[in-house]
Formats: structure tokens, sequence, C-alpha cells
């Protein structure tokens, strides 16, 4: 049992179990010779490019279809395109250490990402981190035709939890990701460099996340 009250932690996928995604995004900017900030500009700012974007975080574009579709944006051939940005994302050791930790502790924990694909997909961003055996609860959006901010996709994942919102923290990378969770209750914690991210954890959970499991 954790040593705060909150007894569920819940963590965001890219960003938080990984490296950071804007620094695979920068780092496929420079190979592909593009501009600074043209592919995060492209699938944030751009009204079509954040469109299919969305899409494919709700599961209504195939990731291929992503993929050729936002390749014509970036005017470029898009085959393999999403795999190609994220080819240098790595897991984060220390903060999976950390959740291991949570976990043995007693803390149910939980995935809740938006979805960039499936495995049948050109690139399964989701390979090799053995998530079904290291969380209780793997939420991937497009399963359920929605995505983050959305309100009522945090209501089904503290379903899934079988907790309130007052007994969890929620962890994500991004900012407009965390008021629907302060809004259902969930202490939030914007992801930052992983110590942090960590050390923030630690002092709302009220247990040690760092050491051996």
């Amino acid at each position: 049992m954790s040593g705060g009250g909150w007894t569920g932690l819940i963590l965001g996928f890219g960003g938080v179990l990984t490296s950071g995604v804007a620094e695979c995004a920068a780092d496929f900017d420079r190979r592909a010779g593009l501009p600074d900030g043209t592919f995060l500009a492209t699938i944030s700012e751009d009204p079509v490019g954040s469109g299919l974007f969305a899409e494919l975080e709700r599961g209504a574009i195939s990731q291929s279809d992503w993929n050729v579709r936002t390749g014509a944006l970036l005017g470029m051939d898009g085959t393999g395109l999403l795999g190609r940005v994220l080819e240098g994302l790595r897991p984060e050791p220390s903060v999976i250490a950390a959740v291991e930790r949570a976990r043995a502790a007693g803390v149910r924990v939980g995935v809740f990402s938006n979805s960039l694909g499936g495995p049948y997909d050109p690139f399964d961003v989701y390979a090799g981190y053995d998530l079904p055996e290291r969380f209780d609860v793997v939420l991937l959006s497009g399963e359920y035709g929605m995505r983050k901010p959305d309100p009522e996709l945090y209501g089904v994942m503290l379903e899934r939890m079988g907790m309130p919102g007052e007994r969890c923290v929620f962890v994500d990378d991004t900012a407009r990701n965390l008021p629907p969770a302060r809004d259902l209750g969930l202490a939030t914690v914007l992801a930052s460099e992983p110590a942090r991210t960590i050390a923030d954890v630690e002092a709302l959970l009220g247990i040690p996340l760092t050491g051996e499991a």
C-alpha cells in the first residue's frame, strides 16, 4: 500500500515510459532535410495534418493510410513514415524500474496511451515493452474510438483500473492531457526528465521508487 493514499498509478507511454517524442521528431526533420519543427507543426498545427493525427489516435484510419497522407503533406514518400519518425524512440529504464517497484509495493499500475496503430501495422511502437506483463491495465485510445484529452476516455480508464480518481496518480508528457484527469480527482504529474518525474511520483505515493523492485 502506498503511503500517500494513492493506490493507482496511470502513465502515458511516449515521453513517459520512453525517451522524448519531440526529440525524435526533431531528429527526423534533420534527417529528412526539413526546417526545424516541421513534423510537429504538421501534426499539431496544420488543419489537415492535425486532423489526420487525431484520426490515427482514435483508430479511425490505419497507420498505413496516415503514413501516405501525412507524407504527402510533408512533400515526401510516406512509406513507413511513423517508423522513420520514431526510429530513435527508446525505453526509459529508470521510469520502467520505478513502475515495477510501485507495483511490487501493491500499487495498481496502468498504461494510458493515444494509439499509433496496432501490432499488424508497419510500425508497432509498443513492441518489446511487454506492456501486458508489466502493467495491470493497458488502454490504447483507438480501441475506444477516442483519444486523450477526451474526458470520457479517462472515465473508461478509471473503470478498468477499478478505483476512483481520488486514488490515482496520472503521469503524462503533454500538459493538455492533465486537466481532464484533475477534474476526475486524479493527482497529476507532467513528465519531464526521468529523475524529476520519478521524484514527483515518489512524493505522491509516499514509497521509494528507486533501487531494485
